[in-house]
C-alpha cells in the first residue's frame, strides 16, 4: 500500500457508559476505497465522525492520533481544523434530509459550503454549486439548484449531499451509509458515481456499510468492526474468498446468495448470527463477538491478540492465533 493519506493509530472513542470504539487502526491511501463493515452498534459511524472531531457530546476520544498528511487533527485548533474539515476531508451522511436545511435551496447550501473553503465571490459560489450537481448528474442543474430538499426525490437529494461533498474537491470522502434508504437501482447509481468521480478527482475514499455486496462492488480493502474493534483486515478479494475471523465467516454466510438452497417443500432459510450485539462492549471481557461465537473457546475470554496472516491481512482472534480454524 502506499504512503496513507488519512490514519487513525490505536483510536479510542469513549462515553459515560464505555468505550465505542476501542484500538482501532486504520489507513486510506489516495486513490483507495478502504470498507468499514459491521453490524449496526459496531463503531462505524463513531470511528468516522472521530475523523472530522464530530463526536456528539458526551463522546470524547479519549486515545490515539488521527494523522492526515502526517498532521494530528486531535492536536489542531477548532479554527484550523475547520479549514480541512468540510474542505479536503468532507462526509456523506447517512440520511440526506436531516443533513440538508429545510429552509435554504439546494444551490444555496451547495454555495454556501464552497463559499467556507474557498475565496470566491456568491456568484462563482453559485456556479460551482451549479457545476457540482452536473457532476453528479442531475438533469437541469440550474433549475434544481433553486429548489428545497422536500422538491427532490430521495435519489436526488443524496446527489445532492455528493455535491455538497465534492464541491471543494477533497482528498478524502468518508461516505457512511450513502445509499441505505435507496432502492437497488438509484443505489446501483450512487455507487457508479461515487466510483467514477473518485477517479476523476483522485480522492481517498472510506466507504461505511452493514452491506457486504456493496463492499464488493466499491472497496479495495475492507475492515470487520464489532464491539468497537477491528476484528479483521485484509483486501476485498482475500476477505472473501479467505475470511478468518468467525464473525467475518458468519457475515458472508448470512448473504442470500450463500444460503442453503431449496431441496423441496421446506423453504431455504437465510443463515443469520443469533443473539445481539453489546450495547456496551467494553464490559465483555476477551472477545466482543465471545457470547455469540458457535467456535468460542476458554481463552476467548482473554484480551485479544493481533495476528498478520500476511503482509495486509489482519485477524483478531484466539483461535486463528493457535491455528484452530
Amino acid at each position: 500500500m502506499s504512503e496513507p493519506l488519512l490514519s487513525l493509530e490505536n483510536l479510542e472513542v469513549s462515553f459515560p457508559a464505555g468505550s465505542v470504539v476501542r484500538g482501532v487502526s486504520l489507513a486510506v491511501s489516495r486513490g483507495e476505497t478502504l470498507g468499514i463493515v459491521g453490524e449496526s452498534g459496531s463503531g462505524k459511524t463513531m470511528t468516522a465522525l472521530s475523523a472530522l472531531r464530530l463526536i456528539p457530546e458526551p463522546g470524547r476520544v479519549t486515545a490515539g492520533r488521527i494523522l492526515f498528511e502526517g498532521q494530528d487533527l486531535l492536536a489542531l485548533p477548532e479554527k484550523d481544523l475547520r479549514a480541512i474539515r468540510g474542505g479536503r476531508i468532507a462526509m456523506i451522511f447517512q440520511d440526506p434530509m436531516t443533513s440538508l436545511n429545510p429552509v435554504f435551496s439546494i444551490g444555496n447550501q451547495i454555495a454556501e459550503s464552497v463559499r467556507l473553503h474557498k475565496r470566491v465571490s456568491k456568484s462563482d459560489a453559485w456556479d460551482a454549486a451549479v457545476a457540482a450537481l452536473r457532476r453528479v448528474q442531475i438533469p437541469d442543474p440550474e433549475r434544481r439548484a433553486r429548489q428545497y430538499p422536500h422538491e427532490l426525490s430521495g435519489g436526488m437529494r443524496q446527489r445532492a449531499m455528493i455535491a455538497m461533498a465534492l464541491a471543494s474537491e477533497p482528498d478524502v470522502l468518508l461516505a457512511d451509509e450513502p445509499t441505505t434508504a435507496l432502492d437497488v437501482t438509484v443505489q446501483a447509481q450512487i455507487l457508479t458515481l461515487i466510483r467514477q468521480l473518485q477517479q476523476e478527482l483522485g480522492m481517498a475514499v472510506i466507504f461505511i456499510t452493514h452491506d457486504l455486496g456493496v463492499v464488493a462492488q466499491v472497496c479495495d480493502r475492507v475492515a470487520v468492526l464489532y464491539g468497537g474493534q477491528v476484528m479483521e483486515e485484509a483486501d476485498v478479494h482475500t476477505l472473501f474468498s479467505s475470511p478468518k475471523h468467525p464473525y467475518t465467516r458468519a457475515l458472508l454466510e448470512s448473504l442470500p446468495e450463500n444460503a442453503p438452497k431449496n431441496t423441496g417443500a421446506t423453504a431455504a432459510r437465510l443463515n443469520f448470527i443469533p443473539g445481539q450485539p453489546p450495547t456496551r462492549p467494553s464490559e465483555v471481557s476477551g472477545c466482543p463477538f465471545r457470547p455469540r461465537c458457535s467456535e468460542a473457546i476458554e481463552k476467548c475470554h482473554e484480551p485479544l491478540p493481533t495476528r498478520l496472516i500476511t503482509k495486509e491481512h489482519l485477524v483478531r482472534c484466539h483461535r486463528v492465533l493457535e491455528g484452530e480454524h
